[in-house]
């Protein structure tokens, strides 16, 4: 590996840290370079997803603050994403990618939909919405574990389904609930890195840089996501979303 390959995945696992702890979809940044580079598509997932690990832990230490007072509402919901992204990764490397592929664009669109409308639907949907700030309901863990499974697949903007399905569950503060989607969406890559690395062929150098990267990112990320305010952070997972639809149908 030359000195510009190292500096280029280096500076992507930069971007997806802090893309992933502000929104989601970091993935697209740093798969297409592993592509780019020559390493096999299932390679690239699987090395992508090992060294985006320590980004979500670095993010989510940056959002501790947020995360104060939530830890039933996690416990709640991180069997969903575990047993998940479990099942993605096993479905990766047994399956074809083109099938669960070709509907990823229609997934995150879905995503985009319900973060946009998610302040008018909240209204409508206040009178069934639990009350509690500690549990999910179960259709809210279901689709945890949905988004999990896709999560442990490939990964592409899973943080913005699970932002969708918590605002659209839970009554809080929308800084809250993007702290509660780190910590869920680095459960599902941190389980299905374990599956990858006993199971799988992992890049390790690229994984390394990736890692030390996303590390850094995920601080930056937490550093400025947490201080954005809920219409920018909405218009970010919006510009992100979209940016991936268009890359996943080019």
């Amino acid at each position: 590996m030359g000195a510009l390959e190292a500096a280029a995945i280096f500076a992507a696992g930069i971007a997806a840290g802090t893309i992933n702890t502000v929104v989601g979809s970091g993935t697209l940044i740093t798969f297409p370079v592993l592509l780019g580079f020559g390493y096999t598509p299932v390679t690239a997932n699987v090395s992508n997803t090992v060294g985006l690990v320590p980004g979500s832990a670095s993010g989510a230490l940056g959002y501790r603050r947020e995360l104060d007072g939530q830890r039933r509402r996690l416990a709640s919901l991180a069997g969903a994403s575990l047993t998940g992204g479990i099942i993605g990764a096993v479905l990766l490397l047994r399956l074809p990618a083109s099938a669960f592929e070709a509907i990823v664009p229609a997934f995150i669109a879905i995503a985009l939909v319900l973060i946009v409308a998610q302040p008018r639907m909240s209204a409508v949907l206040e009178t069934r919405r639990p009350r509690s700030h500690d549990r999910a309901g179960p259709l809210a863990t279901l689709a945890v574990f949905g988004a999990g499974i896709y999560g442990g697949y490939f990964g592409a903007a899973q943080g913005i389904m699970v932002l969708a399905v918590l605002t659209l569950s839970l009554d809080d503060d929308l800084q809250r609930l993007n702290a509660v989607k780190v910590v869920l969406t680095g459960l599902v890559n941190f389980v299905s890195g374990l599956v990858f690395i006993f199971a799988a062929h992992v890049a390790w150098a690229p994984a390394a840089l990736i890692a030390g990267g996303s590390l850094l990112g995920g601080m930056l990320g937490a550093h400025a996501g947490r201080r954005l305010p809920a219409p920018a952070l909405r218009a970010a997972v919006v510009v992100v979303g979209i940016a991936a639809i268009v890359h996943l149908l080019a």
